[in-house]
């Protein structure tokens, strides 16, 4: 049940009637037509902007095509009322019995908020995508909440959803992790040793050269590097995605595949995605102006292979292939999403650091061209994460050496609190996450105000089930007329947006809506519970009242249900019970 959907089709249907008696001229596209709350409350249950968006194709009034339509609405017994507003606006009150069926789809329908809009489409939306060369960091942590929570909302939504961890195991900095290994290896064989600059001195990579160690004794001892470096870049890898793989666990992120960078070379396919885009007339010789400001790693003063990424959208064409025939680090990122649009998947979304904002336009660029404009991809940037403590700077011990992990995180306020909190801001606005803050449990800490929500309701029905029967299977059967004060309808209403706010945020790819509607949703329920302080009838638990109770029950019982399966979105486990 989407009750927005719901009444956007009586709209339609009205609009048909209109155009079927020649009152509206026929062929009027109503893609705009919209059925959404109304910006104040005060104006009604929802409203529509028909008439104001069919005026001027129609060449009428809108205030004529809006009292007309108003006509035809009242005459559905789900409007209550339908009132012409401004210009031409349209705001609908809803019959009480409309609302009260709400509850009643909530506690029967397990599929209520869920959506068809993805119709399977296949998806698959990489992120994290971590340099395996030590634990995640904070600033990873906040990339692999939003994507996980992004590739469940659409799962929700109806799309068929791949995750994908992208291994970026082929460049230098694997050389450089395997050095720093081998230097563990030495101390553990008692050796002094010294991290030069660009090493990673971190304390992860002890037990790794204690493990190397005990796996070849004493074998790379005093050898050159090409004696050990490819064996030690494998051992390295394999320890670092392991120790990967449980910072995503502490999160509660399983991928569903790992893809090599490294698989990429010596397989052709890196070839292949460059000849499929010179087959379409898009690889050349030429020579790139030197940019404005910082030069680039991959621009030469000389003829490389360029791919013409302006031709799909980029500011300047890009390298592929330097004037020595070594590849540039955009090839095989290339031939990797290559690979993704020939595994057949519908649309892609990729999740990048703040950092990686540059790289948009020539990514898509390169998909745009590999799949004729067919797949669309879309970049998500996550921004910082600053951290506080008491509202100051705080920097933790870093077992890293370098930089907070994800686990210190996780270890200090528990992944829960981790991933709700990182999806209280949009994406790509900058995070603060102060520790204390996250804890305290008031009205201004979202994580605790949704979970209170959720465990009152716990407490009350625990409560009601003294004096009456409160299994969902009987409240559905309940009679809820009596659920008719405003700050029961208001929570009601608020009920009713779920459906309407998965698919916005499923369609925008936005899955910090969520977080922010379980707040709001949140603060309507503690509003109605403050109510019945003052109001008794307003208690969720009448003594000596069994029927009352269970009709009471039975609304809060749907705000649980719906709180829990946003939380499920989220990756958050609903709490049962505050302490």
């Amino acid at each position: 049940m989407n009750l927005f959907a719901d009444i956007r089709v009586l709209v339609m249907d009205c609009l048909d009637q209109l155009t079927a008696e020649g009152f509206l001229p026929g062929g009027l596209s109503t893609d705009a037509v919209a059925v959404e709350p109304p910006r104040d409350a005060a104006h009604g249950d929802m409203a529509t902007n028909a008439a104001m968006v069919l005026a001027k194709p129609a060449k009428m009034n809108p205030r004529a095509i809006a009292e007309a339509l108003a006509a035809r609405l009242q005459s559905d017994p789900r409007v209550a009322s339908a009132e012409v507003a401004g210009p031409g606006f349209l705001n609908m009150r809803l019959a009480s019995g409309v609302w009260q069926d709400v509850v009643r789809t909530v506690l029967s329908d397990a599929g209520f908020g869920r959506s068809t809009l993805g119709q399977g489409q296949k998806i698959l939306v990489e992120y994290v995508s971590a340099n395996p060369t030590g634990p995640l960091h904070v600033g990873h942590t906040r990339g692999a909440v939003f994507g996980d929570a992004l590739a469940s909302l659409l799962g929700y939504a109806g799309y068929d959803v791949t995750r994908e961890y992208y291994i970026n195991d082929g460049g230098a900095q694997v050389d450089v992790l395997a050095r720093s290994v081998y230097l563990r290896y030495l101390e553990a064989h008692g050796q002094d040793v010294a991290f030069e600059d660009g090493t990673y001195p971190g304390d992860y990579l002890i037990p790794v050269g204690q493990a190397l160690k005990d796996k070849v004794g004493d074998a790379y001892v005093g050898k050159s590097e090409q004696v050990w470096l490819e064996e030690v870049r494998a051992f390295a890898t394999d320890a670092m995605m392991a120790l990967i793989r449980d910072d995503l666990a502490q999160l509660g992120i399983m991928m569903d595949s790992f893809f090599s960078e490294k698989s990429l070379y010596g397989s052709g396919l890196i070839e292949k995605a460059i000849a499929e885009l010179d087959a379409k007339g898009l690889i050349y010789q030429g020579v790139l102006e030197p940019p404005k400001g910082k030069v680039p790693e991959d621009w030469e003063p000389r003829e490389q292979t360029l791919f013409k990424s302006t031709a799909h959208g980029d500011d300047v064409d890009r390298p592929v292939q330097k004037s020595d025939g070594a590849w540039t680090y955009f090839a095989p990122d290339i031939a990797y999403h290559y690979d993704k649009v020939q595994r057949g998947f519908d649309a892609l979304i990729d999740v990048f650091g703040a950092d990686h904002g540059g790289y948009v336009k020539r990514m898509k660029a390169a998909v745009s061209a590999l799949s004729d404009g067919r797949v669309p991809l879309d970049i998500k940037l996550t921004q910082l994460v600053k951290l506080y403590k008491n509202g100051e700077p705080f920097k933790m011990s870093k077992r890293a050496g370098t930089f907070v992990t994800l686990r210190d995180v996780v270890d200090a306020v528990g992944k829960d609190v981790t991933r709700f909190h990182m999806l209280t801001r949009k994406n790509d606005a900058p995070l603060d996450f102060d520790f204390d803050k996250v804890l305290e449990q008031s009205k201004d800490n979202p994580v605790f105000y949704v979970n209170y929500a959720y465990a009152r309701v716990n407490s009350a029905v625990g409560k009601a089930a003294a004096i009456a029967d409160v299994s969902d299977a009987t409240l559905v059967d309940v009679d809820l007329s009596g659920l008719s004060h405003d700050a029961e309808l208001t929570l009601i209403r608020k009920l009713a947006e779920w459906p309407r706010l998965v698919e916005i945020a499923a369609k925008g790819h936005e899955p910090h809506r969520i977080a922010f509607y379980l707040y709001d949703l949140a603060s309507d329920f503690h509003a109605l519970y403050h109510h019945g302080n003052s109001q008794p009838a307003l208690r969720f638990v009448q003594e000596g009242d069994s029927d009352t109770t269970q009709t009471k029950i039975a609304l809060i019982r749907a705000v649980a249900i719906v709180i829990s399966q946003g939380l499920g979105i989220l990756g958050v486990t609903p709490a049962e019970e505050m302490r």
